[in-house]
């Protein structure tokens, strides 16, 4: 059933300002510091600098340190075993800190907190915890915290159902020069091995209205890149009445001032259109890259997963990816050990990778998720089994990498420069149109300008080259 309006009722907006001006009061002036630690993907990070944006406008400033922090916020992702272990660790190292400062207020929200066997397990072992929330109800957070500041009891508010969308709510970026901004939320695939739909809830778009108004005031502000989030943004519009569809919408942000480049992530292939394609090579600001998830190469895992498509039809989609838009980087994610996986599973994963050409795999090992149907199999691969193939699908594919990256070996590329490189700090980085790294030398009034760089060095993962031109 489509729907025409998803939003929260601005006089709720208005209750969570007011308890905003209250929390503000109760800290009487005196300069409160906070520390939002996020686990999981871009979309958790979304949120997280919703929740960055109400705690300033609460007078909060963030912490350098977390020891010095009034309220601590853990927000949490259940996708993967190894990101709740290190939840569970890091709560475990605040238990002192706790202890040295009792008026501290200890938060655990997102993904992992839409699982009752994981609240009752924070309630009972990491009873320094004042404040538990989900997904579905972060924009009530000032209300939240205002509960939690006058109360010594642990404050448990998980909504078991997806609510309405929140607008206009205050949001802190960290960064200036680019920007996610989510257009959707929850996701309606139920592939087998994933928890997402159960912790997300189900597909909700936003108004195209709101993200054009959003990706305006952010050109305003002179960001130069956006990215658009989504469990599956090929999904966009399909539950709106009237709605735009994603091609569409890349259309409309297409023509607004001041933003230069536009991404999206991520795409099922079983909803990739020849309309999503023709946008993508019609759109001057969208760019050429393309994360397009296959997972395995096996059809009848892919059957298993749940995925909707099969081998042959993922890659006779990416030969027509790379006709409709010949200088595309395609990359994608691939799962190493989903249950059942046979030698025989695994080789075509392998000939997909040789035939498609990734310009880059994010691989996993497979993961079981309580609560999902993958993780009831009794066909489940053995760790040693998974680490020596997820070896060599590594092999072939860093192979692969380099050996499209030797081909910018001489070209001259734009970059969008994004500060100095976390690896060669003597020297700028940034991404070209088809998402490299681009390393080089040049002055810091770069960063945020759009450059062209002569790439005279190659790495598996990354470019090195000289300036030759600065657009803007």
């Amino acid at each position: 059933m489509k729907r025409s309006e998803c939003r929260v009722p601005q006089e709720e907006i208005e209750l969570q300002r007011d308890f905003i001006r209250k929390v503000k009061e109760i800290n009487h002036g005196v300069l409160k510091k906070y520390s939002v630690q996020t686990f999981g993907c871009q979309m958790n990070e979304n949120d997280s600098e919703r929740l960055a944006g109400m705690l300033y406008e609460m007078g909060y400033t963030e912490a350098k340190d977390i020891k010095e922090s009034d309220v601590i916020i853990f927000n949490t992702c259940c996708v993967r075993e190894n990101a709740e272990v290190k939840v569970y660790g890091h709560l475990g190292a605040l238990k002192k800190l706790k202890s040295e400062n009792p008026n501290m207020v200890i938060a655990v929200c997102g993904c992992m907190m839409q699982q009752s066997q994981i609240v009752e397990h924070i309630k009972s072992k990491y009873r320094h915890v004042d404040l538990i929330f989900g997904t579905h109800n972060l924009y009530k957070f000032p209300e939240m915290l205002h509960d939690a500041l006058n109360s010594r009891e642990t404050i448990i508010d998980v909504w078991e159902s997806e609510g309405s969308i929140a607008e206009n709510m205050p949001i802190e970026r960290k960064d200036g020069i680019k920007a996610w901004v989510t257009i959707m939320y929850g996701c309606n695939n139920f592939c087998s091995y994933c928890i997402v739909p159960y912790v997300r809830g189900r597909e909700r778009s936003r108004h195209p209205d709101d993200i054009i108004n959003e990706v305006s005031m952010l050109g305003r502000n002179n960001y130069k890149e956006i990215t658009l989030l989504g469990q599956n943004v090929n999904s966009y519009g399909k539950d709106l009445e009237n709605g735009l569809s994603f091609a569409g919408l890349l259309k409309e942000l297409d023509k607004i001032d001041g933003i230069e480049r536009i991404r999206f992530m991520t795409s099922h292939p079983k909803d990739l259109s020849d309309e999503l394609l023709e946008a993508m090579k019609d759109c001057k600001k969208v760019c050429e890259h393309l994360h397009l998830p296959i997972q395995s190469g096996s059809t009848g895992i892919l059957k298993e997963m749940n995925r909707k498509y099969t081998k042959e039809h993922y890659l006779e989609l990416a030969d027509k990816v790379k006709k409709t838009i010949p200088d595309i980087a395609l990359t994608t994610d691939i799962i190493v050990g989903f249950p059942g996986e046979t030698e025989e599973d695994f080789d075509e994963t392998i000939d997909v990778i040789e035939k498609a050409r990734f310009d880059m795999a994010y691989t996993f090992l497979y993961s079981k998720r309580t609560g999902t149907p993958a993780a009831k199999s009794e066909q489940q691969v053995s760790e040693e089994t998974k680490k020596l193939r997820f070896e060599k699908l590594l092999e072939v594919q860093n192979r692969i990498s380099k050996e499209i990256n030797d081909e910018y070996l001489g070209k001259t590329v734009e970059v969008l420069v994004e500060g100095y490189s976390k690896n060669s700090p003597n020297k700028l980085t940034g991404r070209t149109r088809t998402n490299k790294v681009v390393n080089f030398k040049g002055e810091i009034k770069l960063v945020g300008k759009l450059v062209n760089v002569e790439i005279n060095k190659v790495q598996t993962w990354s470019l090195e080259g000289e300036v030759t031109a600065v657009y803007s």
